[in-house]
């Protein structure tokens, strides 16, 4: 399609609606999985459900201006929900489905939501907890009845209803004047940052904050109606509004809800998106599910993956890139793809993919190196909230584990003396609401925000490296660099590894903690015949250790080679005896680690692993899943890894 909407130039992703329904109105725009069955619904279609909920919400009273919170999975019925606000002239607001009722009832406070839109059961009982000291919020409206009956309905109307009331409501055009009065520099929504640091912050972008960045980004990478994405990331994340609703709304292609995030990898097969997005902790998933497999596989198997993987990863990036290849690696290359790369593509759900992107955290080069060997045109991205996603994004033909890539179109970058990354663009986030201090700091009068990260722009290239957190880079004792994040990402990469947190600013040396992938580090222990009853026993098992030094010992071996970054070896580490999480708040509801957070939590470790100690008994309090707390008890083992010196690298 063309990239220009016909007449005037859309101002409002309600104007893009209409848009999609005049060119491309009898097509899929949105399916769902539910009960093992894709339903689906063309723009047309989606265009009434939304115009229904939107005069629905405007007999209920929804004002100009007023926040409208939206909790709930990846639903079509919740993303019509954000634009039926949007047509009314309010604000949608979603929410993290996964957040505790303090972090909802602190969303709802600070917005002054009068309307929440629950997708189910859960959502309604964690909005009606936090609406008891909320007396702003006036209704809750949910989508799935299950498990309601008895609920007191009072302030609860179910979605359908709301609905019917809006089908039979005659104030069309009271609501069509709404939609047309939208302006380009009106709020489109407001989305809260995650809060690494402290509270989370409200960020309010715009229309054209919206708008330009999801037409940028889409004629970059030539993104089109016909494309298919799968929306299973959280609905409060910036990506998943920009490719769900932002991108598809701008280019007409259909969005594909799971059933549930148990059923996404096989949802994603039966897809088979042609435009894919994923954290590295996904594509991470991934490989150690399919290394786990190979693991079980019969000598034949084994033998044919090993070897053809060995082809893909010494021919497949240069094929992908259109890079001179010779004849026989080709032929080598083709019977690998019918006996290997074709079918493993086929099993990830990743075979129709002609874009794909990685972002949030630094991925692993050997992860990406694997995606790209397979065929796969995965690229990384580097943006932020406040940039509406996209600062960076790799162009085809110049793809590379080590950068980020060039500023994306209308964006411009700049490096601050003390090696800070600062951009501006047309995504620039408006303000953090009820923030003017915090947005003063972030961006200045001239539009440049500061991404608290640090990196540099490659010469010749102009390719962005991004080194670290800028308030994570720091130096050890002897003056040498201190980036926690660069080894982290190293560990990471073994799929035994799920997650890794490195201190050692202004020690002599680095320390670490582990956390294991139960899934991968369960199944070794079940081809070793290793039998344990929980993750804290795993976790401690003496032969887990040593599996776990041995990536250590690997890592510091590469660290070392780096002449800037040799001193962030890992001297001393432990395996914890719990996962990191969002709900103890060690995380984030994106999955970042609070690294502030987990150093006071467990401060009696890291003293422990200065101290010289062979172990260390501790106690942690943890939340359970039905939000009760509790304390778990251990005594962790302590191991030293062999650090790598130049000279020694030298004699070998």
């Amino acid at each position: 399609m063309s990239s220009a909407a016909p007449g005037a130039a859309p101002v409002s992703v309600p104007h893009l609606l209409a848009h999609n329904v005049a060119r491309h109105g009898s097509k899929a725009a949105y399916r769902e999985k539910e009960f093992g069955i894709w339903q689906s619904w063309t723009w047309a279609q989606a265009a009434e459900q939304i115009d229904a909920l939107a005069l629905g919400l405007l007999e209920m009273g929804a004002a100009p201006g007023d926040h409208i919170a939206i909790s709930g999975r990846n639903r079509p019925a919740l993303y019509w929900a954000m634009v039926a606000a949007q047509k009314l002239g309010c604000v949608p607001v979603p929410l993290y489905q996964e957040a505790a009722v303090e972090e909802i009832a602190y969303a709802l406070e600070h917005s002054g939501a009068r309307f929440a839109i629950a997708g189910d059961q859960e959502q309604v009982d964690k909005l009606t907890e936090a609406r008891a000291s909320l007396p702003g919020l006036e209704r809750i409206i949910y989508l799935d009845g299950r498990g309601l009956r008895r609920y007191d309905h009072a302030t609860l109307t179910s979605y359908a209803d709301v609905q019917a009331m809006g089908r039979a409501s005659g104030r069309r055009a009271e609501m069509q004047a709404r939609t047309d009065a939208r302006t380009y520099d009106d709020t489109c929504v407001m989305l809260y940052t995650s809060g690494t640091t402290g509270r989370p912050k409200g960020v309010v972008l715009s229309n054209r904050n919206v708008i330009e960045t999801s037409k940028n980004s889409a004629i970059f990478d030539s993104l089109r109606a016909g494309d298919e994405v799968l929306a299973y990331l959280p609905m409060a994340w910036v990506g998943d509004f920009i490719f769900s609703v932002g991108q598809a709304m701008w280019t007409g292609f259909c969005v594909n809800c799971p059933e549930s995030p148990d059923t996404m990898l096989t949802d994603l097969r039966e897809i088979g998106p042609t435009y894919f997005f994923a954290p590295p902790r996904v594509f991470e998933g991934q490989l150690t599910t399919v290394m786990i497999r190979m693991e079980d596989a019969g000598r034949v198997k084994k033998w044919l993956f090993d070897h053809y993987m060995a082809v893909a990863r010494r021919v497949g990036p240069a094929l992908l890139d259109g890079r001179p290849v010779g004849l026989l690696d080709r032929l080598r290359y083709r019977i690998g793809d019918l006996l290997v790369y074709g079918p493993l593509k086929n099993t990830l759900g990743l075979s129709r993919v002609r874009v794909g992107y990685t972002a949030g955290e630094a991925i692993g080069p050997e992860i990406f190196d694997f995606y790209r060997s397979l065929g796969i045109n995965l690229k990384q991205l580097y943006g932020q909230t406040e940039a509406t996603v996209f600062i960076t994004q790799q162009p085809d033909g110049q793809v590379r584990s080590d950068t980020v890539g060039v500023p994306s179109p209308g964006v411009e970058l700049r490096i601050a003396e003390n090696g800070e990354v600062f951009y501006r663009s047309a995504g620039t986030f408006v303000e953090y609401y009820k923030n003017p201090d915090s947005t003063a700091s972030t961006k200045d009068a001239d539009g440049w925000v500061a991404t608290g990260d640090a990196g540099f722009i490659e010469e010749g290239s102009g390719h962005l490296r991004i080194i670290d957190r800028a308030k994570d880079v720091g130096r050890m004792a002897d003056g040498a660099m201190f980036a926690p994040k660069y080894v982290e990402n190293k560990l990471k990469f073994y799929p035994d590894i799920l997650e890794a947190v490195v201190f050692g600013a202004g020690r002599a040396s680095c320390v670490a903690f582990i956390n294991i992938d139960l899934t991968a580090v369960g199944n070794w222990a079940e081809r070793n015949n290793i039998a344990y009853s929980s993750y804290q026993e795993l976790s401690q098992h003496p032969r887990v250790l040593d599996l776990v030094a041995g990536h250590v010992n690997a890592v510091n071996a590469s660290v070392a080679t780096d002449p800037m970054l040799a001193g962030c070896q890992i001297h001393r580490f432990l395996v914890l005896h719990k996962e990191l999480d969002a709900d103890d708040g060690e995380m984030t509801r994106s999955r970042k680690v609070r690294r502030a957070v987990v150093g006071d939590k467990f401060a009696d470790l890291i003293a422990a692993l200065y101290g010289g100690a062979d172990q260390v008994y501790t106690e942690t309090e943890v939340t359970y899943e039905d939000g009760r707390k509790g304390a778990i008890k251990a005594t962790l083992a302590i191991r030293d890894a062999v650090v790598v010196t130049p000279a020694r690298m030298a004699a070998e």
